[in-house]
């Protein structure tokens, strides 16, 4: 796992970035990685689940966010 928080997310995804304003607005630095802009980001993000977002915390992975799947 990272020592940062990292969300992989897609554009054109509502709970993707309402996930970002929430993390952002709760003080929360995190490193952006859209799906579609890196293959590599691809590759990461479906290694750890299907949908997005996911975020990986320093001692977890999140998929969704409150209650709600990308």
């Amino acid at each position: 796992m990272s020592d940062r928080v990292i969300i992989y997310t897609l554009a054109s995804c509502p709970t993707c970035r309402r996930a970002k304003e929430d993390l952002a607005a709760a003080g929360v630095a995190f490193e952006e990685r859209d799906v579609n802009a890196d293959p590599r980001w691809y590759e990461e993000a479906t290694a750890l689940a299907v949908s997005v977002p996911v975020i990986v915390w320093p001692d977890r992975v999140e998929v969704g966010w409150k209650g709600d799947h990308g």
